[in-house]
């Protein structure tokens, strides 16, 4: 599949993925087992969580985040989250409404693709994970909307604190 996406080395999390390269391999993933794409591509994004996690917030900031009552900790998470929305939107918009929602406008992971679906399991494990870690462990993230869906000019995200 990576080949087949045009990936020829296994990144190695030294340097950023190239936008088409991550796109073509979710696709490819999405049209060659898709029975096991959802689940392969929460994986994909559980790790990312872990990695974002170990080297890029720091241990202290992770601590006072855990530290804070839930609407205090996903207010200064999904501001932390949108500053950095450009190192995994690429060309796409991204905006916070408030600290429990997110929309990414013309999603280049779902760009020309058509489904009943959401199909952005990789972006809502990210978000649910940091989410479990930093805020709530009964953090809850569903796609409510993705731009692959007619009639929808972007993918949305809602976190909600369930039960565990």
């Amino acid at each position: 599949m990576l080949a087949e996406a045009g990936v020829f080395e296994v990144p190695d999390g030294t340097q950023m993925i190239p936008e088409g390269d991550a796109a073509r391999l979710h696709q490819v993933l999405r049209r060659d087992e898709p029975e096991m794409a959802a689940e392969l591509a929460a994986a994909a994004g559980r790790a990312t969580a872990d990695y974002i996690l170990a080297h890029r917030i720091p241990k202290l900031a992770q601590w006072v985040l855990k530290a804070l009552p839930s609407p205090l900790a996903a207010r200064s998470l999904s501001t932390a989250i949108t500053k950095h929305a450009w190192t995994f939107v690429g060309s796409g918009g991204f905006a916070a409404h408030g600290p429990w929602r997110f929309e990414i406008a013309a999603n280049p992971i779902v760009q020309g693709e058509s489904s009943d679906v959401p199909l952005c399991h990789w972006h809502a494990a990210v978000f649910e994970h940091l989410y479990r870690t930093l805020v709530n462990p009964s953090t809850r993230c569903h796609e409510a909307a993705c731009c692959a869906m007619h009639g929808h000019h972007a993918c949305q995200f809602e976190l909600t604190i369930g039960t565990t």
